[in-house]
């Protein structure tokens, strides 16, 4: 059997059981023979104890047995598969692959976004992760003529807006008062060259990357600005758009309309998710904080101010 197509079981006995919540061994049998994977023959006992510990050990997904409620099995860590989860991402990645490759002859008609960069850096900055050892890289940002040669303890990877970042861990040791330590977000696609060094390092073991950008809209989490209570309006259309794929973790709708929502987050409102608001033109509306609806209003203002200025030419 193809690699591929037992990751296309996995996949299959995963999102069954979730579906199902509790299912047992023959109410899956009966479910996997109505599939053209199985090719009518069962799923045997054995396979699917095998498949069982693979899932386990690829995905982190725990297939457990309730021998007290019929012998039904269950995502026995079923948090693992929230939407912001490395084990969803990669199970609807490769959902996505998987369907995707058994439809090569549409290929001209299945169109796909591209994630901007070139190398093998995502494996590579993995691999620096896992031995724990610091990446050199060679880095331009958007404005910088020159690139800079940097340094630094890899210490997670997000994904947002289609790209990769890495962020990175710096410790400067100072002549005169305490060491200093500070993290820089790395963009792969600005990223010229990365190597791993044979310099190794210690995490933090209280370092959670998850509550580190508990409060961040993107990636943006060093400019000071402080996380507080936002409330946006959104009208016609937007209104389902944000409640179908909510800003922010923290989004609640708190107030319905005629033709808008109210919707209310806790986040810290930095010129990446000002711009997205911006974005949003006359189909959504700051109510408060005040100074944050005066910039949007800035924003669209200085927008206006640049059109004006191509009619007269």
């Amino acid at each position: 059997m193809k690699i591929s197509a037992k990751f296309r079981e996995y996949i299959w006995l995963v999102n069954t059981i979730r579906k199902a919540k509790r299912i047992t061994f023959a109410e899956i049998n009966e479910r996997w023979l109505e599939t053209e994977l199985s090719e009518g023959v069962g799923l045997a006992r054995a396979t699917f104890n095998r498949h069982k510990d693979a899932i386990e050990d690829i995905f982190g997904i725990i297939i457990d047995c309730d021998r007290q409620d019929g012998f039904k099995y269950y995502i026995a860590n079923a948090n693992v598969l929230r939407e912001d989860s490395v084990q969803k991402w990669m199970l609807s990645t490769l959902s996505v692959n998987s369907v995707v490759s058994e439809s090569l002859s549409l290929q001209k008609r299945i169109l796909l976004e591209s994630v901007p960069y070139e190398g093998d850096y995502l494996p590579m900055v993995i691999e620096a992760m896992k031995s724990s050892v610091r990446i050199a890289i060679k880095y331009r940002k958007y404005g910088d003529e020159e690139p800079r040669d940097l340094n630094f303890e890899p210490y997670c990877l997000k994904m947002f807006r289609q790209r990769w970042y890495v962020l990175g861990h710096f410790y400067r040791k100072m002549e005169e008062g305490e060491d200093i330590d500070y993290f820089g977000m790395f963009a792969f696609d600005r990223i010229l060259e990365m190597s791993l060094t044979d310099i190794k390092f210690k995490m933090d073991p209280n370092f959670d990357a998850e509550a580190y950008f508990s409060e961040c809209y993107g990636v943006l989490v060093n400019d000071d600005t402080q996380p507080e209570r936002v409330v946006i309006r959104a009208y016609d259309y937007e209104q389902f758009y944000l409640a179908d794929l909510p800003l922010h973790h923290s989004q609640q709708e708190i107030a319905c309309g005629g033709d808008y929502t109210d919707f209310e987050l806790f986040v810290r409102p930095t010129p990446d998710f000002i711009r997205h608001l911006v974005s949003l033109g006359d189909h959504a509306q700051v109510l408060s904080p005040q100074w944050l609806a005066k910039e949007v209003s800035r924003e669209h203002y200085n927008a206006l101010c640049l059109y004006e200025e191509k009619d007269e030419i």
